[in-house]
């Protein structure tokens, strides 16, 4: 989900579902967009409760503008470039990817023709990103 209110929006799950939060993380990200290469400032924060919620604060870029209900769906992939081709095949388009360092797909944002929103995000990253929603020790 994407947010104008990361602290109040977290409160409100808290409060409501009895959620748990892993720490906030993020940093300037360079992406690519249909429209070139831009640099987002991007906050986000993991529920260690689950079904698993991302929460992402708003950054001036219309594919991170606060909107209501589910953003995307995210998912692990073996390899990002492959899906991303297998799904431009069916008539999904690329909203935006970062590259890995070793110059693979980190994650790829696609948008199928219905409008719903998918992320890919390398399975490679899944043993440092888990440490977003560890419960605390």
């Amino acid at each position: 989900m994407v947010t104008d209110d990361l602290t109040t929006t977290k409160s409100e799950f808290s409060q409501l579902f009895g959620y748990e939060w892993g720490p906030e993380v993020g940093g300037e990200v360079a992406v690519t967009l249909p429209t070139g290469e831009q640099v987002v400032d991007l906050l986000c924060a993991f529920s260690i409760t689950e079904p698993r919620i991302e929460l992402v604060r708003s950054a001036p870029l219309p594919l991170w503008e606060a909107v209501p209900g589910i953003h995307h769906l995210g998912y692990w992939s073996d390899d990002v470039d492959a899906d991303r081709d297998e799904f431009a095949g069916q008539g999904y388009s690329t909203e935006a990817t970062r590259l890995a360092p070793d110059g693979s797909l980190f994650f790829a944002f696609m948008r199928s023709p219905s409008g719903l929103l998918l992320e890919f995000v390398t399975r490679v990253a899944e043993p440092g990103m888990s440490q977003c929603w560890a419960v605390p020790q």
